[in-house]
């Protein structure tokens, strides 16, 4: 197939992956090589549309917390933009996101009594990703990470009600949505976003994005009217951005192929907590485009997940909030075996390492105190969360060595008394208590393919950067489409934050950006 008939066909993560030319551009990504096809890109000149659909100043793909921020700054700063959306509903990952974002200094934890600082900040997202994290991203978010939270508040009006913890930062620092759920965030961006007049459009899927003989990004192909995930559903249409294009899709975490080219582990046999869109045709679009790409194959699994349950469910939510108030257990041998406030790369390999799932408890202290009451309930009611009246009990039901388990929670809970965890360094909160009092609650975890730290190369303002080392004019990301904030690992929380700074960073400057044509 020559490139024009390529450029008609359009680009699909399938027909991509298809072609041997995208096996070796994807391969040449995943090695961090120049693939001859992707430095060229298929965005050349000769594919421009012989006239536009839809015209705005800027455009913004995808309508998670990343898109929804860009486009309110964006419309603030003047500029007219439009949101397109491929799936029938707003929001991806981010209305089904837990509600917990970190940030350094906030309201919530002065009220708590919490100490804390942009640079704690900055140095646990650096350990936590193996200092692979690019510095100057990871020092953007941390440094304003508290006034993009303030931000949702008092701009958007989105409450944020609790303060969490999460494996592998120093302190509490996750503040969360008055409802544990992303979607108290997102439904009031797109509120706010619709007031100020941008249109967001669903069923709505980007095929490949459109340059001029310069390179510079002006515009993309979509299908409207697509019905994910019907390759063949939708009609052609062309829109243009005069000032630039901001990609905002998420990850691929629900991409099997692609995510196997990065990481041969993450087959079939791994669930995703993401929605069934976190497919990875956008970010391969951009790169097709020249966009680079960085660290892909460093793709996160979520330790607190439950093979009891679909998707995200709501155990992450019970376990989340026990960790440092309760044990994690290997039900084969009724003896914890790993750091329960370690990050979740480390828990998530500790996990997969013993081969099944393991168990993370409670008591009738700790789990009333610090799990959401509505993940609580949910659980109960889908038998993902379980209750019982003795550890005999719950050491039965899970087939584990009775003795040895009662002798192991005995153990815990001299370390809880002493706050200090002898055995595996976890940190023991100072209001925990041992773990003593019925009735007790339990659930099943076992990893699932959560979030992918890499993407486009993005420098502090946003902007996209080549093969060339150099930016792609008209080309702007944020979100989980990008590389290089979160290094190795991603910390709990940080997600929104990511989201909401360079989402609003982006919106402003693809706002400045001079028009053309």
């Amino acid at each position: 197939m020559n490139d024009d008939a390529q450029q008609k066909k359009g680009l699909t993560r399938r027909n991509f992956l298809k072609s041997a030319g995208g096996v070796a551009a994807v391969a040449g990504m995943a090695a961090g090589g120049l693939a001859a096809g992707v430095r060229e890109g298929s965005a050349a000149a000769g594919s421009m549309p012989k006239k536009w659909d839809g015209t705005y100043d800027v455009v913004i793909i995808g309508s998670g917390f990343a898109g929804l921020a860009a486009a309110m700054e964006a419309k603030n700063a003047g500029a007219s933009a439009v949101v397109i959306e491929k799936m029938a509903v707003h929001g991806g990952n981010s209305i089904i996101n837990g509600g917990d974002f970190c940030a350094p200094g906030t309201r919530l934890q002065k009220e708590a009594g919490v100490q804390d600082s942009p640079d704690l900040m900055y140095n646990d997202m650096m350990k936590a990703g193996l200092y692979l994290n690019h510095p100057e991203l990871a020092r953007t978010l941390a440094d304003q990470a508290k006034d993009a939270l303030e931000w949702c508040e008092n701009y958007v009006g989105a409450k944020f009600t609790r303060l969490n913890f999460h494996g592998g930062h120093s302190v509490k620092r996750a503040n969360q949505t008055v409802n544990a759920s992303g979607s108290e965030l997102v439904n009031k961006m797109l509120a706010k976003t619709r007031a100020l007049g941008v249109a967001v459009q669903t069923r709505t899927k980007m095929e490949r994005m459109i340059a001029d003989k310069d390179g510079r990004i002006v515009g993309i192909e979509v299908k409207t009217g697509y019905r994910f995930p019907d390759e063949k559903s939708g009609k052609t249409a062309y829109i243009k951005a005069r000032k630039a294009v901001i990609l905002t899709s998420g990850g691929f975490s629900n991409d099997v192929p692609l995510r196997r080219i990065e990481d041969p582990r993450l087959t079939e046999k791994f669930e995703s907590t993401n929605q069934p869109g976190a497919t990875g045709e956008a970010l391969l679009a951009a790169c097709l485009a020249g966009a680079m790409d960085v660290q892909m194959d460093w793709i996160q699994l979520g330790p607190w997940t439950s093979p009891d349950e679909k998707g995200f469910g709501n155990v992450p939510l019970f376990c989340e909030r026990l960790v440092g108030y309760g044990p994690m257990i290997d039900p084969a041998k009724g003896k914890r075996f790993f750091k329960e406030t370690g990050n979740r790369k480390e828990r998530a390999d500790a996990i997969i390492l013993l081969g099944h799932p393991v168990i993370i408890m409670g008591d009738s202290y700790a789990v009333p105190k610090q799990v959401f009451p509505r993940a609580l309930e949910k659980g109960l009611e889908s038998g993902a969360v379980k209750k019982f009246d003795s550890l005999e009990a719950l050491a039965k039901n899970y087939a584990m060595p009775v003795e040895a388990f009662k002798q192991e929670i005995a153990r815990w809970n001299s370390f809880v008394e002493k706050k200090k965890d002898s055995d595996f360094d976890c940190m023991i909160f100072p209001d925990a208590r041992p773990t003593v009092t019925p009735p007790f609650y339990a659930a099943r975890l076992w990893p699932k393919v959560h979030h992918t730290m890499g993407g486009l190369v993005i420098d502090t303002n946003a902007q996209v950067f080549g093969f060339d080392l150099k930016p792609l004019k008209g080309l702007y990301a944020a979100g989980e489409v990008t590389g290089g904030v979160h290094g190795a690992v991603r910390l709990g929380g940080v997600a929104m934050a990511d989201c909401v700074v360079f989402g609003r960073i982006a919106g402003k400057n693809a706002a400045k950006e001079t028009a053309w044509g």
